[in-house]
């Protein structure tokens, strides 16, 4: 299916949407370009789809303005405002474009906190105004606005609100997020993003300069892997919540659970050489995390 991309063109303006022509231009966004949102999962309830669908939009809309095309710093921020702007309108029912008729309508049935759509916004800003990060803390700190909200979201649509569970939630979604960063290193670097903590390059004696010049050093590795140890901590301390909830959102949340530490661990064993080649989870090993989900854990 080709991707869709969502946008705040006048021509969503000429067309008048319907709750069911919004939700359904929120599943082709998604089903068109979705990979670290279980929106496509089978495991979602067919009543609550849309509503994964709706939420994915948003955030991809919000992440196409600060990522993609060519456009300069202060018109991408300016498209996220507007983004955030036609959020808040949304509440009042004054807005004509498919992704916020969708989403005022799952906000309002699974009564969401609009916080979370505000933090991820927040998120998607940050990276366009910020593309190194002084200390590990201002990692968290990014990572509770990029990730966290996400799952706390899905949390909030099989109708868990204890905070102790979105808490563990938090961990969980904290060690995707940096796993994601350790893996796709080079990645980033090509976007002039640097996610490794220039505190941590300091302290390991590995600078900016040697990361642009793709230099695999000792110093490098005992980095990554003090990196990976705190990454690593964060899976365990959410490792909880896989075993509270019941259901189709238990199977989910270990498929997660299990492909996350599996790719740190793959990164581990590759001693965190991206330089190589990028790190991923192979097919055998994705088919033993599939029988890992339905057995105990």
């Amino acid at each position: 299916m080709p991707s869709v991309k969502p946008s705040i063109k006048p021509e969503f303006e000429s067309q008048q949407w319907s709750k069911v022509s919004a939700f359904n231009h929120c599943e082709k966004v998604a089903l068109g370009h979705y990979e670290n949102f279980p929106v496509g999962s089978i495991l979602i309830p067919r009543a609550q789809r849309p509503h994964f669908y709706s939420i994915y939009a948003f955030a991809r809309g919000a992440d196409d303005f600060a990522d993609e095309g060519d456009l300069l710093t202060q018109e991408r921020l300016k498209l996220l405002e507007n983004w955030r702007n036609l959020l808040i309108e949304s509440q009042k029912g004054s807005v004509n474009h498919p992704v916020f008729i969708a989403l005022a309508e799952t906000i309002s049935t699974y009564n969401l906190p609009l916080q979370l759509f505000h933090d991820l916004i927040d998120a998607f800003t940050l990276d366009v105004k910020r593309s190194r990060h002084a200390t590990f803390a201002d990692l968290l700190d990014y990572s509770r606005c990029s990730a966290n909200p996400v799952g706390r979201l899905i949390l909030l649509l099989f109708g868990h609100r204890d905070e102790e569970l979105h808490q563990m939630s938090d961990k969980i979604c904290t060690a995707l997020q940096l796993t994601n960063f350790w893996q796709d290193v080079l990645v980033d670097l090509a976007k002039d993003r640097i996610y490794i903590p220039q505190e941590e390059q300091k302290a390991f004696g590995y600078s900016e300069m040697n990361l642009k010049a793709n230099l695999y050093s000792d110093s490098y590795i005992k980095m990554m892997t003090s990196l990976a140890d705190r990454t690593e901590d964060m899976f365990l301390q959410g490792k909880p919540l896989c075993n509270v909830v019941k259901g189709r959102l238990a199977i989910e949340l270990k498929a997660i659970w299990l492909g996350g530490t599996s790719l740190l661990n793959a990164l581990r064993q590759e001693r965190f050489n991206v330089f190589a080649h990028r790190t991923t989870i192979k097919t055998p090993q994705k088919v033993k995390i599939l029988l890992k989900t339905f057995l105990a854990f």
